[in-house]
Order: structure tokens, then sequence, then C-alpha cells
């Protein structure tokens, strides 16, 4: 099923294996401990009111089983792609295309997005041009080495669990803390909690970063299968604090009316002189989250490229640096433009749609392992692609609209692609 093969690291145009385990469970960290976190209760709680958690506990069960599926599959495919590879090798060309379209086109927009939201808090008057900043930055960083990524990640995970143990602490120890909010009362709807599990579960997306180095990765098949289910598992305890510490000061309606819900949480637990430090927090949060999605776009860029779905030139490697150094580039430049030229804060729900298609793909794909490949219990991919698609469809109808529109158009292209190819 297999197209080009991608060359073994250390090779000329293959990339270096630099990353240990712990290097491998901060990346994860540093793309799943971002913005969303201080961006996304709100929505979610005006979906799922009382049953915010149950939402949350449901995103963290699919979750898991895109986890496991995603551990397995890049412990057997150890190269740049992620999903895209998987997709390809074991369901045919046109799945591993589908899938890498969805999580290039998706998340350069969430890159656009990530760094506007850097220039919101940084400096609002002048949002779009510290955005561009922000990704000039990162994209330097990047093209040094992905051992420079992993220490600047180490430097901004750990800014950010500072802050959001702080508010956590405060929180619990208010004085206007009350746990009768955490009751699930009739506002909770099956429905409701749906949708908020979609909108949370990109909070714990952040995994694939892992998957999608597998090619950067020293030894991966063991390192890959531990790194992320230890990622996936700090993330999850972290979000749980935070979603209660929350709850317990602002309750279900004030935090759906939250526009800014960490720092308003701040603010009802009297601890004024936390709220400046809520918002460092988050512009260094949606940094980390920008440096990991660059990351991540540009090496499924660089495995597209190498089967020509992309033009060949951007399959090419740093002899020095071992990156993928073109493909970086033109990342950089297409997110800086977006992130200059354009609000796509409010314009990315294709983004959610389309990685939820992505995790399916994987899902599938992990179906298909034989129990010599590593092959998780059958549920867990099953489980793991029945809940992508049922959370893909409970997203707002503008979302999955949109989103399927620009499948088909990838799809378009790749039929128009082959046809043409097959002409004498």
């Amino acid at each position: 099923m297999s197209s080009t093969p991608s060359p073994p690291a250390g090779a000329p145009d293959g990339l270096r294996r630099n990353l240990g385990a712990a290097d491998a469970v901060m990346i994860g960290l540093g793309a799943m401990l971002g913005a969303g976190i201080f961006a996304s209760l709100a929505p979610a709680a005006r979906a799922a009111g009382s049953g915010l958690l149950l939402g949350l506990a449901l995103a963290a069960v699919v979750a898991y089983c895109n986890a496991t599926s995603s551990a397995r599959l890049a412990a057997l495919y150890p190269a740049s792609g992620g999903t895209y590879v998987y997709g390809r090798e074991r369901l045919g060309e046109f799945w591993g295309f589908l899938a890498g379209w969805a999580f290039v086109v998706g998340k350069t927009a969430s890159c656009a997005a990530m760094a506007l939201t850097v220039g919101s808090y940084v400096w609002p008057g002048q949002a779009h041009a510290v955005a561009v900043a922000a990704v000039v930055a990162l994209t330097a960083v990047n093209y040094a080495g992905v051992q420079k990524s992993a220490l600047l990640t180490r430097v901004i995970v750990a800014i950010v669990l500072a802050v959001l143990a702080a508010v956590v602490v405060t929180s619990f120890t208010s004085g206007t803390a009350d746990r009768t909010r955490l009751d699930i009362g009739s506002d909770a709807t099956a429905g409701g909690v749906l949708q908020a599990a979609g909108l949370l579960f990109f909070a714990f997306a952040g995994y694939a970063r892992i998957a999608t180095l597998g090619e950067e990765v020293r030894d991966p098949a063991r390192t890959i299968p531990r790194a992320i289910p230890v990622a996936l598992g700090i993330t999850l305890a972290v979000y749980t604090a935070v979603a209660v510490s929350v709850l317990l000061v602002l309750g279900p309606d004030g935090l759906a009316g939250a526009g800014a819900p960490l720092t308003q949480a701040a603010q009802a637990a009297g601890a004024h002189w936390l709220v400046p430090v809520v918002r460092i927090g988050a512009a260094v949060a949606a940094l980390g989250s920008l440096l990991a999605l660059v990351l991540g776009v540009s090496r499924t860029t660089l495995a597209m490229a190498r089967d020509h779905h992309l033009p060949h030139a951007l399959a090419a490697v740093h002899p020095r640096f071992k990156v993928p150094h073109r493909a970086e580039l033109l990342v950089g430049a297409v997110v800086a433009v977006a992130a200059a030229s354009t609000d796509v804060r409010g314009a990315i729900g294709f983004s959610s749609f389309g990685v939820l298609v992505y995790y399916a793909i994987a899902n599938a794909s992990a179906s298909t392992l034989a129990p010599a490949e590593g092959r998780p219990a059958r549920i867990i991919p099953l489980v793991g692609l029945a809940g992508c698609l049922a959370l893909a469809f409970a997203l707002p109808w503008s979302s999955v609209i949109t989103g399927a529109a620009v499948l088909l158009a990838g799809a378009a292209a790749y039929g128009i692609r082959r046809t043409i190819a097959r002409r004498p």
C-alpha cells in the first residue's frame, strides 16, 4: 500500500533522532497545556451547563482511545507525518492524503489563531504585529533544530503549570467556593454534553505532536507508547483540577458567560493580583501551542511532499540542523501572512471538524493491526472511531459544513492529480 517510503533517520534526507522520552512528554504537554484551557471552558459550559465535567470526561475517553491507537501506530511507523503515514500504510493512499490534508489546512489556520491570541494578550492594540513577531521568532527556533524547540517548550510548560496551579489553589481556598456548584442539574442534556466534549477534545489533541515527530524520537518503539499516555494523563489531571476550581467560584452559569474564565475566577476569588499573572500565562500558553503546531504542520508537510502530494521541494532536510527547513519556512510564512492580514480566530471551525476526521482515520488504521504488530484491544480503536465521528457531527453545523467543504476540496484535488498522473 505504501507510496514513497520515508527515509531512515540519519540518512542525508532524513531527520535526526534527538528527542528522548522527557523531551517527547514535554512537547506533548506544550501542545495540550495551551491556550485551550484558558478559552474553551466557557463555550463548553454554555453547551453542557452543569454537565461540563461529564463533557470533560467524555472528551478524555475519546482522547485516550485516540492516543492509544496513535501510540501503537507510531511505534510501528516511526516517521514524520503521523496519521498521514498510518492511513497511507494501513488504509491506502487516499485515506492517508485525506488525513494529511485535514491536518495541514486545519492546523495552519489554528497556528494563525494562536499567534493572534498571543498578540491579544501581550499588546491588544497591536495584536497583528505581535502575532507576526511571534511566528517569526518561533519559526527561527524551530529552524535551529528540534532540541531548541524542546528546550523552549520545557520553559513554557513550567510557566503555564505554575499559573494554573495558582488559579487552582486560590479558587479552592477562596471563601466564595461552593461545592454545590458542582452538582449536575436538569439543564445538562445528552446533546449539550456531547457538544461540550467536542469543544473540550481539542485541548487534549496535542499528543499527536509526539507521534508526528516520530522520525526525531530516539528508540520510538519504546519512547512514543510511553510518552503519549504520560503526557495525556498529566494534562487530564491538570484540566480536571482547573475545571473543578473554576466551577467552585463561578458556577456553570457564571462560567458560561465568562469572556476570560480563569481571569474572572481569580477576580471572583478576590485574588486581583492574580489577574495579570493569568494573562501572562495565557500568552505563554498560546506560544507553546503555536510552537507545537508549527512543528506538527511542517513535519506532515514534509511527509506529503516526499510522496509528491505537495511540491517535492518541501521535502528537503537541512544538512546541518536536520529539520525540514523549507517546509518550516513555508508554514511560517503562510501563518505570518494570515496573522497579519485577517482575524481567523472566529473562522476556524473547520479545523475542529478536520482534526476529528484525522483521528478517526488513525483509529481506523489501528483497527487493521495484527496482534504481532502491537494491536490494542479491539474495543479501543472502535470506541475512538465512533467517538470521533459522534463529536465531529455534534459540532455546530456551520463548522461541520465548512469542514466537510474543505475536505471535499482536498479530495477533488487528489482525484484530479491522480487522473492527470494516469495519462500517457
